[in-house]
């Protein structure tokens, strides 16, 4: 098997770009990012050289880009997402509000603030958190909570796993949500010689597991029992698929089999 060395920087953007939906489109879209003390070294190069490839935007706010790629995502009914690298310190601080957001709604976008030297030894530097007792603290401690998948790349041979981990979480239906890769700025910048196959193409196809048919019996047998019942509909309603099924989702409309039920039944005028 042959390899291909990179740096772990750009062995991301290359895997990145190759990670591919069913219907033949990137799931990552592009990057959107600014660049300062802890990503430009690394990332913001292999951005830069794989442009064509992976698109990048500049944005002038780190919450302020997470949110734009997090509308993507649900634009997209979660079979698309975007990235968002920022400097460490307040940079990616600033994103932080967002990455809650995206948790609670189940909502893929993937996170790579940039961290601290894995080396140690230009420690400590500007914006970094300063923990003199514990050595493994650093501001992107704070997404952990609010990130389904968390890791903190260390090595550059650590993207072989992490890279496959995150993108499984993002596309299963059940565990979506934000991935939060903490990207060491030395480790950027550190060549490594990768497999090749690691960057063959990959389609990922986002899993449709059926409802379990005990529950879903109960569930009918009591709208069906309900004399005037009422379906409140959220996102797994368009992350499925199933709109025309069960009608327009918006105040005030009926659903195209109304007129149906209305003919097999007599109508019943509600009165005051």
């Amino acid at each position: 098997m042959g390899t291909i060395r990179l740096t772990a920087a750009q062995a991301m953007v290359k895997w990145l770009s190759v990670q591919m939906t069913d219907d033949g489109q990137r799931f990552i879209d592009g990057v959107w990012a600014i660049f300062g003390h802890g990503n430009v070294a690394g990332l913001g190069e292999a951005l830069h050289d794989a442009s064509a490839a992976l698109p990048t935007w500049r944005g002038q706010n780190e919450q302020t880009m997470a949110h734009a790629a997090i509308a993507f995502a649900k634009a997209s009914k979660r079979r698309r997402a975007m990235a968002v690298t920022s400097s460490i310190g307040p940079g990616a601080t600033n994103m932080v509000t967002a990455a809650a957001l995206a948790h609670v709604n189940r909502l893929p976008v993937l996170l790579i603030p940039g961290d601290v030297f894995a080396g140690r030894r230009p420690d400590p530097v500007l914006q970094q958190v300063e923990d003199f007792e514990d050595g493994t603290v650093s501001a992107n401690d704070l997404f952990k909570p609010v990130s389904r998948y968390f890791d903190r790349i260390t090595r550059p041979e650590h993207l072989l796993t992490c890279l496959p981990r995150a993108l499984a979480v993002m596309t299963d239906p059940a565990n979506c949500g934000p991935v939060t890769l903490s990207f060491c700025q030395d480790v950027q910048a550190e060549a490594y010689d990768y497999p090749e196959a690691f960057f063959e193409p990959r389609v990922w196809r986002i899993r449709r597991p059926e409802p379990d048919a005990g529950e879903l019996a109960e569930v009918v047998e009591l709208i069906r029992a309900a004399k005037n019942p009422v379906i409140l509909c959220g996102g797994g309603v368009i992350y499925s698929g199933a709109e025309e099924v069960l009608g327009p989702l918006r105040p005030g409309t009926r659903s195209p089999s109304w007129k149906r039920r209305r003919a097999s039944r007599p109508w019943r005028r509600r009165t005051r």
